[in-house]
């Protein structure tokens, strides 16, 4: 009898260290919120998985925007971009896109053809004379996304007039770069990966790489909880992604004010 009421009177303490008291004094239960489930059609929409001239957020950019044909926007973004273009022309700057919304099978196809040394990378070398795979990986991540990691996935992102950091330290470059750095963020847009000088992980600075913040944001918050390094598959080199970490170190990592 005496170690039948022991375990009772234990229960009983166990049961109450579970509760709190509400405002009258009585012990309630306490409330565990669950953690909300990820939603497997917005992580899709991240990762590239998705037809941008099908999709009804997304727009056709006009021609006399971009240096050619078939390039697609958010709409948001695009309609910013719009007023930024116009009030940027006002004081002597072209902002010409270059590069807008790839989806993944897009990036698929400039990583493979990386990854396989068709396309020579920007200092000339070929990834493919690169035999370790992480190494190889790593020299690709300088300046381009593995495939469902790219921010130009989301339809926010814009390369503007050049994919050459040495074109916007001088001349018509330099001024383009200084205009897009002082009146950018009023329009939404926030240079996504500056120079690596304040500890920032991942790919090399780019001057050209814009982001529209408004909607990147909130995506770049989504990915940072519920994408995980296993999620990047499905193209050549992607067991590599999560040896290297690639959510955390290159998804992640971006100029601070683009948080």
């Amino acid at each position: 009898m005496m170690h039948s009421t022991i375990k009772i009177m234990l229960l009983i303490a166990v049961l109450f260290s579970c509760k709190s008291e509400d405002p009258e004094g009585m012990m309630l239960p306490e409330v565990i919120e669950p953690t909300p489930a990820m939603d497997q059609e917005r992580m899709d929409y991240i990762m590239g998985h998705f037809d941008p001239a099908t999709h009804p957020d997304f727009i056709l950019i006009e021609e006399k925007y971009a240096d050619r044909s078939g390039l697609y926007l958010h709409k948001e973004a695009y309609a910013d971009f719009i007023k930024m273009h116009d009030a940027a022309e006002a004081d002597g700057v072209d902002l010409q896109i270059r590069s807008a919304t790839r989806n993944f099978d897009y990036q698929k196809g400039i990583w493979e053809r990386k990854w396989n040394g068709t396309t020579t990378l920007s200092d000339g070398t070929k990834a493919s004379d690169i035999a370790d795979s992480n190494e190889r990986a790593l020299k690709i991540l300088l300046y381009s996304s593995m495939p469902g990691s790219s921010r130009h996935h989301w339809g926010t992102d814009v390369d503007f007039n050049s994919f050459s950091n040495s074109y916007f330290e001088s001349g018509k470059g330099l001024k383009e770069y200084e205009w897009l750095t002082e009146n950018g963020p009023s329009y939404g847009f926030c240079q996504s990966y500056t120079d690596k000088t304040e500890g920032r992980t991942g790919y090399e600075e780019e001057k050209w790489h814009w982001t529209y913040m408004p909607i990147s944001k909130e995506l770049t918050d989504y990915a940072a909880e519920y994408m995980t390094d296993d999620m990047i598959q499905g193209f050549a080199g992607s067991e590599t992604a999560p040896v290297i970490h690639v959510v955390q170190n290159y998804v992640l990592g971006i100029n601070p004010a683009c948080r």
